[in-house]
């Protein structure tokens, strides 16, 4: 029982430390206004390896020896801890997803930054992808994600227009 509670001592701040990895993913972003499209991209990139290290760890051998011997404790804090893993398994999949994804508006973003102020011709595949994404994805469709992607696209036109204009 002395090893049972110490083993529970360790996973209480595990459970701790990862509820807090969890609530600050959750958190509202803070942007500068003129962000662009690519950042969108690389918060995903970002938060895809930070889960997938997490679920590394998660599935590392110590830490499956600590919750087996747990379970053969019939230990409370396990119902936490399936909870918790559960929930990072959910954030580590969105991320991931959600990087597929926006890769495939990846090639749309060099000339967005790149183009004349007249730049129709890339505006309806751009919006193909974009749709695309909303229609398929499980994770991004939602009108948050989508509106935070369409201001960055917004974003980097409006960039490219006033780069033109003082240029020209």
């Amino acid at each position: 029982t002395e090893l049972t509670e110490k083993l529970e001592e360790v996973v209480m701040i595990w459970t701790k430390q990862i509820r807090q990895v969890l609530v600050e993913s959750e958190q509202i972003r803070r942007e500068a206004d003129d962000v662009g499209p690519s950042a969108e991209l690389e918060h995903w990139k970002s938060r895809m390896s930070s889960f997938n290290s997490l679920l590394d760890e998660i599935k590392s051998s110590r830490v499956r020896k600590i919750i087996s011997i747990l379970q053969a404790a019939r230990s409370k804090t396990l119902k936490q801890w399936k909870e918790l893993d559960s929930s990072i398994t959910i954030a580590a999949n969105e991320a991931k997803d959600n990087v597929r994804y926006l890769y495939t508006l990846d090639k749309f973003f060099g000339p967005l930054v790149n183009a004349s102020p007249v730049m129709m011709e890339h505006i309806p595949g751009l919006m193909s992808t974009v749709c695309m994404i909303y229609c398929t994805s499980p994770y991004y469709n939602t009108s948050e994600h989508m509106t935070s992607l369409f201001l960055k696209i917004t974003n980097q036109m409006i960039n490219t227009c006033k780069t033109y204009l003082c240029e020209g």
